[in-house]
């Protein structure tokens, strides 16, 4: 790992973000894999029909969590195609509203469906993460274009605030060394930078405002 430099921002050597990214994934889909794992003990071993049943239930909303979530994962942080390839936004639309959208999240999306480079795409699916984070008690995304290849990301909520932390790693410009809670934000910034994009962040009252352009 390098540290920040007055020439540029922190970087990260190609096996660290790998690592971290995979560390990321991994934390992401252990929750809904283990109750999937729990799930099929009960049924294994219990007969109560009704203690099965819940089991089942158990199952099946895991299932589709870890599914949800490998979708998404793919999309955000994977190769999706081969290099140069185009994502279109409406399947960007359907993996985040899969992930993040409940009943105590909702997502606005204003874009045209089209076909966008793929890093442009993997960038906006990362604002919105970046986007729900600030919102943890739930609210609303909305995202915006704001130019052919600009997005916002406006995420509105209750107390809905950025912490410095975050902030600091979209900037790559982060406190202390970057680890797998924090590889997130600090991705992002890396995608912005890629795609040729200035990445800002500010509150507005209860809103946190995520700006690729």
């Amino acid at each position: 790992m390098s540290g920040p430099s007055a020439s540029g921002p922190l970087t990260l050597s190609a096996l660290d973000l790998a690592a971290l990214l995979c560390s990321r994934v991994c934390h992401d889909l252990i929750s809904p894999v283990g109750a999937i794992v729990n799930g099929i003990e009960v049924l294994e071993e219990d007969k109560d029909e009704e203690t099965r049943h819940f089991a089942l239930e158990l199952i099946k909303k895991s299932a589709r969590q870890a599914s949800a979530r490998l979708q998404f994962c793919r999309l955000a942080f994977g190769a999706a195609g081969s290099a140069g390839a185009q994502i279109e936004t409406g399947d960007a639309e359907k993996v985040a509203r899969g992930l993040l959208e409940d009943d105590k999240l909702k997502i606005v999306w204003n874009l045209p469906r089209e076909l966008k480079p793929k890093n442009q795409v993997k960038l906006l699916l990362n604002m919105l993460l970046v986007g729900a984070g600030a919102i943890p008690r739930g609210g609303t995304l909305t995202v915006d274009p704001i130019a052919e290849s600009a997005f916002r990301v406006a995420a509105s909520g209750l107390n809905a605030r950025l912490t410095p932390t975050t902030a600091g790693l979209l900037a790559a410009s982060p406190p202390q060394n970057v680890d797998a809670h924090g590889i997130q934000p600090f991705y992002t910034g890396i995608l912005a930078r890629d795609c040729g994009l200035a990445l800002t962040a500010a509150a507005e009252g209860e809103t946190v405002v995520v700006t690729a352009g």
